[in-house]
């Protein structure tokens, strides 16, 4: 039996963020082991922490979706350093969590709550004429309504997409079988930009191709659409987006840029906490 926590990410009470599922004490466990338990809990991301491997790491991270195996997530890293937190695991750096994964280390630092350094972008810059002709069909959105877009991969390949308000953000109904084969973050904004104390922006991300759909809260993107947008002044450096409200849910997601740096923040909670068991995979 393996310890496990399902952590609610991105939202300030229970049940209004994104879940993650998190596997402890997860080293003996084969990758077929940990891509079945994935596919059965069919969450957008389920985790399994393991030793570090390289030093001033405090935990190993591998990430499932239900259809594959991820370098970097964001819910699943705020989730599972909560999770690893609870089971009574010790940053070595004291106020700062060391995350190993696919992408290397991802620094989490701890205070109202917890936030990842938003790691370098794996791709960035213009998208072709023709992927942004492609991704504007598959959202079916007006082109008049685009104001840009921009590659912003740090792993799950996203491509971001600025429309011209949060409102239209809200409409999207796109076509998923066009999109399969495109991970795509859609971002408006509010009027005021979040001046009244409420959000600055409306964020989408749809992923048909790993096995969702549509994410209801999710770190990874906001993290490149922060590091574009406030670095190209469209946001402030300090702001909170929504995500999830097509879904009902409640996603408040807390991006701050400090000098070259972008973290990402967001209340996290145990929902479910137990053990679970694995079959052995043939």
């Amino acid at each position: 039996m393996h310890a496990f926590h399902q952590v609610d990410v991105f939202a300030s009470r229970p049940h209004a963020g994104n879940p993650v599922a998190v596997v402890h004490g997860a080293d003996g466990l084969t990758t077929e082991q940990m891509a079945t338990f994935a596919r059965w809990t069919n969450l957008s991301e389920t985790t399994f922490l393991l030793s570090p491997t390289r030093p001033g790491a405090d935990y190993r991270l591998r990430i499932f979706t239900p259809g594959a195996e991820l370098p970097f997530a964001g819910h699943p890293t705020l989730g599972s350093a909560h999770a690893w937190l609870a089971a009574g695991g010790q940053p070595a750096e004291g106020e700062v969590i060391n995350q190993e994964c696919g992408v290397g280390i991802v620094p989490i630092r701890r205070g109202t709550r917890l936030a990842f350094l938003a790691p370098p972008l794996l791709r960035s810059g213009p998208v072709s004429d023709g992927d942004a002709r492609a991704v504007v069909a598959a959202l079916r959105v007006d082109p008049d309504r685009v104001v840009d877009m921009s590659w912003v991969d740090n792993g799950p390949g996203w491509v971001g997409v600025l429309l011209d308000s949060a409102q239209t953000v809200l409409d999207l109904r796109p076509d998923w079988a066009a999109l399969v084969g495109w991970d795509v973050g859609v971002v408006g904004p509010y009027p005021g930009s979040g001046e009244d104390g409420g959000p600055a922006c409306e964020v989408r991300a749809f992923c048909p191709g790993l096995g969702v759909e549509e994410d209801p809260v999710t770190g990874s993107l906001n993290a490149g659409l922060g590091q574009w947008l406030t670095a190209s002044g469209r946001l402030p450096e300090s702001y909170v987006a929504a995500q999830g409200t097509v879904l009902g849910r409640a996603g408040r997601v807390h991006v701050e840029r400090v000098g070259d740096q972008v973290w990402v923040g967001g209340d996290t909670s145990t929902v479910v906490r137990g053990e679970v068991s694995f079959a052995r995979v043939p």
